[in-house]
């Protein structure tokens, strides 16, 4: 199991905010996710969106932590990706 996560640097909420990932499954995604309290209200098409205050926690959890680009990196690669122009329905 591979799961990743980048660094909060997306503001939103008055929060940062990072990105969770499988470079395997979604399913596995999921399952990490519901193990360590991430509601599935986070999940969008292909990561969850993870509060800067949880990013300690789930990289003791297992996660690998690793920079955004290596992290677009590996989800395209996984197969997992949406691209922009899916997620606008195009």
């Amino acid at each position: 199991m591979v799961i990743l996560i980048d660094d909060a640097r997306w503001p939103a909420h008055d929060r940062l905010w990072a990105h969770l990932v499988s470079d395997r499954s979604l399913q596995e995604l999921h399952d990490f996710a519901a193990s360590n309290g991430i509601p599935r209200r986070g999940f969008d098409r292909d990561h969850y969106d993870v509060p800067e205050e949880a990013h300690a926690r789930l990289v003791a959890a297992g996660a690998e932590h690793v920079d955004g680009h290596e992290l677009v990196r590996r989800l395209i690669a996984s197969g997992l990706r949406i691209t922009a122009r899916e997620r606008r329905g195009r």
